[in-house]
C-alpha cells in the first residue's frame, strides 16, 4: 500500500504528465532522497516509469488514478471550506456545482440542508450523490466525460450553459497562481468553468492551500473583487498583495473573512 506522500505524487504525476525529480520535489516539500525512494517504490508496484532524472505515470496505472483517488486528500481542509461555501446557500436559489472533490463536499453539507434547491452540475459524483435528495431539483449537463474528474466538458457542455442562468457558482481550482489566475490542466474543462462563472451572478471559488503559488495549463478566470475566494489558511505574501490591490474578498474557512 502506498503512503499519502506516494500517492500525492501519483496525481502529480497524473495531472501533469512527465515531471523532473527537482519538479516532484519542490511540489512535494520533501527531500531529494525521499522522492527518489518513494519514485523507486511507486516503480516496483507498477504505478510510475522511471527515466534519467524525471517520472511519469505507467500507462497501465492510468485509469486508477481518478475522481475517488483524491476525494480523500485534504480531507479536513475540503469539508471546512464546504462549511464555510453552505452558509451562502441560500433556500429556494439555483446554483452550479462543479465538478471538484472540494465541491464533493458542499454537494453533500447540502443534502443534509433539507431546504429546497434546484442544483446544476456537471459533476457525475456530484449528481449521484444528490440523486436521492427529495429536496434537491437536480439537473446534469451532457457533454464529453473527463474521466479524471468524473465531469461533463466539452462543446456540447458549453452549448447547455449558454442557455442557462444561475444565482450562484460554486467553483474548485486545480491550481492558482500568485497574480490571481485560476488555472486548469484540462482545456475543455477550463472553457467550461469559465462560461459557468459567466453564467452566475455571484462565484464563489473553493481552494485549499495546496492549490496556490501553482500554475497549469490552462487559464480558467482571474480573481477579482466579482469572484469571492474560500481558503484554509492565509495564502502567501504575494498572493495576499495581489488580492488587496484587486480587492478579492477572501474568506478564511477557520474563522475570518476580509480583503486579501
Amino acid at each position: 500500500m502506498i503512503n499519502e506522500r506516494q500517492a500525492r505524487i501519483r496525481d502529480i504525476l497524473f495531472d501533469r504528465g512527465e515531471l523532473s525529480v527537482n519538479e516532484l520535489t519542490s511540489k512535494l516539500g520533501a527531500s531529494l532522497a525521499t522522492v527518489r525512494r518513494d519514485l523507486k517504490e511507486l516503480e516496483e508496484a507498477g504505478i510510475v516509469v522511471r527515466m534519467h532524472g524525471s517520472a511519469r505515470i505507467a500507462a497501465e496505472a492510468q485509469a486508477e488514478v481518478a475522481f475517488s483517488a483524491r476525494e480523500q486528500q485534504n480531507l479536513e481542509a475540503k469539508r471546512a471550506l464546504a462549511s464555510a461555501a453552505a452558509e451562502h446557500v441560500r433556500e429556494g436559489s439555483t446554483i452550479f456545482l462543479d465538478a471538484g472533490t472540494t465541491i464533493l463536499q458542499l454537494a453533500r453539507k447540502i443534502k443534509h440542508a433539507k431546504f429546497p434547491i434546484t442544483i446544476f452540475t456537471n459533476g457525475m459524483i456530484v449528481a449521484q450523490e444528490l440523486a436521492d435528495a427529495e429536496h434537491v431539483t437536480l439537473c446534469l449537463l451532457g457533454g464529453r466525460m473527463r474521466a479524471q474528474n468524473m465531469s461533463m466538458v466539452g462543446p456540447l457542455a458549453e452549448a447547455m450553459l449558454e442557455n442557462l442562468h444561475f444565482d450562484q457558482l460554486f467553483l474548485g481550482a486545480s491550481a492558482i497562481s500568485d497574480d490571481g489566475w485560476i488555472t486548469s490542466y484540462d482545456a475543455d474543462e477550463s472553457r467550461a468553468n469559465l462560461q459557468m462563472s459567466k453564467r452566475a451572478r455571484e462565484t464563489f471559488v473553493l481552494a485549499d492551500a495546496s492549490k496556490f503559488a501553482d500554475r497549469a495549463t490552462y487559464s480558467v478566470l482571474r480573481l477579482s473583487d466579482e469572484v469571492n475566494l474560500i481558503t484554509n489558511t492565509q495564502p502567501n505574501a504575494a498572493f495576499t498583495s495581489y488580492a488587496q490591490d484587486a480587492n478579492v474578498n477572501v474568506t478564511i474557512a477557520d474563522g475570518g473573512a476580509g480583503n486579501g
